[in-house]
């Protein structure tokens, strides 16, 4: 049996302001907006060749951190979020210690950090090609 993760929850506190970043900024397409009720609204967006979606909604308190997105070119990535108006860092790498340091590392070892309005916290990875 396969077990696919599909949809990751993400805590904000306004849908409308959050939808437009994720939408504009980072390019996820949205998969559908919904009004459940009058204070209850349900929207899906997902990365552009992503097999999991995120869902934003009413505020579940706190931020997640560490969510996680695998790219093919990272400075291409990078470029077009700048180029969007999100506040990205520089590429990174993690050095044998744990820290960070900047520029690329090795395989699967160059990252980009950003946040969205909310504070969840999003990740970029290089993947190697063809893998």
């Amino acid at each position: 049996m396969d077990w696919k993760l599909e949809v990751v929850s993400i805590p904000v506190a306004d849908v409308e302001k959050a939808k437009q970043f994720y939408s504009e900024r980072l390019g996820f397409v949205v998969d559908h907006d919904t009004r459940i009720s009058p204070g209850t609204r349900i929207v899906q967006l997902t990365p552009r060749g992503s097999a999991c979606s995120i869902v934003i909604g009413a505020p579940a308190g706190g931020a997640v951190r560490g969510l996680q997105l695998v790219v093919p070119d990272i400075d291409a990535a990078r470029a077009e979020l700048a180029g969007r108006g999100v506040e990205v860092s520089d590429v990174k790498h993690y050095e044998k210690d744990g820290t960070l340091a900047d520029g690329k590392g090795g395989r699967w070892n160059s990252f980009v950090f950003f946040n969205d309005l909310d504070g969840n916290g999003w990740v970029l990875q290089e993947r190697p090609s063809g893998e």
